[in-house]
């Protein structure tokens, strides 16, 4: 049981510290952000979409209250995970830092529903 949690917490927090520090380049316009969304050819405004639904998914995240919230939190960085490695591959630029995370994102996942089906 404290094993699971060890490595529940240990992948919520890399996950959740990293999306934060994205949601943050991509409210803040970095000009990294800027110049990979013109070489997708995605518009600027998708960064501060995007950028907000990250930072609102992270607090659902780390949040001990919902669990349904939780849920949809997973489910959205799910969806936008997905997209993204698909957008990388499609567009021949790096998927695998996406996909890396969306490996995290399901470690984490599957470790939540371990610690909280051990409590239940």
């Amino acid at each position: 049981m404290k094993t699971n949690k060890i490595i529940y917490w240990t992948r919520q927090g890399i996950f959740s510290a990293f999306m934060l520090m994205s949601a943050y380049m991509y409210l803040s316009h970095n000009a990294k952000i800027v110049d990979a969304y013109k070489e997708i050819g995605f518009p600027l405004f998708f960064a501060n979409i995007l950028g907000t639904a990250k930072l609102l998914g992270v607090i659902g995240l780390v949040q001990p209250y919902f669990p349904k919230l939780k849920e949809w939190a997973y489910a959205g960085f799910t969806f936008v995970l997905i997209g993204a490695v698909s957008t990388h591959i499609i567009t021949a630029t790096g998927f695998v830092p996406a996909l890396v995370f969306l490996l995290i994102l399901a470690t984490s996942y599957f470790f939540n529903m371990k610690v909280n089906s051990a409590k239940a």
